[in-house]
């Protein structure tokens, strides 16, 4: 993988291979990615100065969450704050630790902190705006109080919704992907003849009255941010279920959402941003903190990720996703949620299994992608591994989907989800059309049950009528 992103980083333009701090100039904050342009003699940048000069960052996560997370199992199983084993869904017969999202967390404020630190004696490269740490905090204390309090989960959704608040302060996160959704509308407004300032909007509160000014932009895109949000938490919480699951997987999302990253900026530099490096900083943190808690995570785990982890997980991939979008090309962001693809299907066929099966939305069940898979001749780790797999494969079809901007790469996501969502719907039915069918048989006419009965033989002719004697000429003798 790394001299295949050697290829792609030798190959950078050189108004992006300029400055003395090599990937500095190409992942740096706001504004370093476009200005200026050095001679190639100070611009030889490859991959191993990119990693190189982050690489500190995967270190730090890695290393803090693998040490960290011995002493979070300790601490949780003092305080009894564990997962107890049941009859029903959970796997495990012993009780397994929670507040592996503690230890994620540290590990995560460890390697962007490293990130500030390492700023301080090379300022070109990025850090991680302070509203969006604020929002992984409150993020990760939602879920830790549902953990340790099992509170209601109203509230933890009203959390949420304040951390996609404390995000939205950034017009660069939400306001810049509502702009960017929002283009194709202005233009057709303004082809049939309309006047479409979706910035700033008068709106008329009373007749003769002053006219408030609305930013259309902002709020849609504070309202993206909301959706976003509550549904990435959550459906990463839903896939949540077997050993070591979710951990790998967030893994793979982040490093492939990382090469997309470096693939944007190296070839595609109009399209990158100013906040290309704080995405690197991200994937690189998080990465680097999935990878240190999934030995401890790994069948047999010894630690749960509990909600306050499996929800900081989803959030910070979901930061990243929204990131993508900064600079208005809506595909980078369709990318980013094809890269979130199992997640967000096994949601969809949760919702629509509880529907069909008349359950309340929150209702939990057994029917998952994963608990299917696991029911099979491939177990707990097996369907771990089928559904890496997935992981992987939703990954190669978002880069292609960078790389070649064709319809076709649409059509391969609606076929494959398609697949999934047919054959996942099928399982999920598999009782209701067992019981349609018993309905049906029950409704057939029924013959009388019993032998046959005999065939009636066929009666023989009737005898021909007797003859009667022929009478002789000859006169009968008298008798003596």
């Amino acid at each position: 993988m790394v001299d295949a992103l050697a290829q792609v980083v030798d190959r950078m333009p050189d108004r992006l291979l300029g400055g003395d701090g090599g990937a500095a100039d190409l992942l740096g904050g706001a504004g370093s990615l476009f200005d200026g342009a050095a001679s190639a003699d100070q611009a030889m940048l490859t991959v191993h100065s990119v990693i190189n000069d982050y690489l500190v960052v995967l270190m730090a996560s890695f290393l803090v969450t693998l040490l960290i997370t011995p002493l979070v199992r300790r601490l949780a199983l003092r305080a009894q704050v564990v997962d107890w084993p049941d009859q029903g869904r959970k796997s495990h017969r012993e009780p397994v630790a929670y507040l592996g999202g503690v230890a994620v967390f540290v590990g995560l404020i460890a390697g962007i902190l490293t990130s500030y630190l390492t700023s301080a004696y090379e300022p070109a490269l990025a850090t991680v705006p302070l509203n969006i740490i604020i929002a992984m905090a409150i993020i990760m204390f939602s879920g830790l109080f549902d953990d340790i309090f099992h509170w209601d989960p109203n509230l933890k959704i009203g959390l949420q919704f304040a951390a996609a608040a404390v995000l939205a302060l950034d017009e660069q996160i939400g306001g810049r992907v509502a702009a960017g959704l929002l283009h194709p509308l202005e233009d057709f407004i303004q082809t049939a003849g309309g006047n479409a300032d979706f910035t700033l909007t008068a709106v008329d509160i009373l007749p003769g009255a002053a006219s408030l000014q609305i930013n259309v932009v902002y709020w849609v895109g504070a309202l993206i941010i909301g959706v976003f949000v509550l549904g990435g938490c959550n459906s990463a919480n839903l896939i949540d279920g077997l050993d070591g699951l979710l951990t790998g997987s967030i893994a793979i999302m982040s490093a492939a959402l990382l090469i997309i990253t470096l693939v944007v900026a190296a070839m595609f530099p109009r399209m990158a941003g100013d906040l290309t490096g704080t995405r690197v900083v991200l994937c690189f943190a998080l990465l680097g903190a999935s990878l240190g808690f999934l030995p401890h995570n790994f069948r047999p785990a010894s630690i749960f990720l509990g909600d306050a982890g499996s929800l900081l997980m989803g959030f910070t991939v979901i930061v990243i996703i929204l990131l993508l979008g900064e600079t208005g090309f809506t595909h980078l962001l369709f990318a980013g949620l094809i890269v979130y693809g199992l997640p967000i299907l096994d949601t969809t066929l949760a919702i629509i299994r509880r529907r069909l099966n008349r359950m309340p939305i929150s209702a939990p069940d057994d029917n998952h992608l994963h608990h299917m898979l696991r029911r099979t001749r491939l177990g707990t780790v097996g369907a771990v591994f089928v559904l890496y797999g997935v992981n992987l494969v939703f990954a190669g079809v978002a880069l292609l989907l960078v790389l070649l901007r064709a319809r076709v790469v649409y059509a391969l996501v609606v076929i494959l989800a398609g697949f999934i969502v047919v054959i996942g719907v099928k399982a999920a039915r598999r009782k209701q059309q067992a019981a349609e069918v018993s309905s049906l048989a029950a409704r057939k006419p029924h013959r009388a049950v019993g032998p046959r009965p005999a065939a009636a033989k066929p009666r023989p002719p009737a005898a021909p009528p007797a003859r009667p004697a022929p009478v002789s000429d000859v006169p009968a003798s008298p008798s003596l």
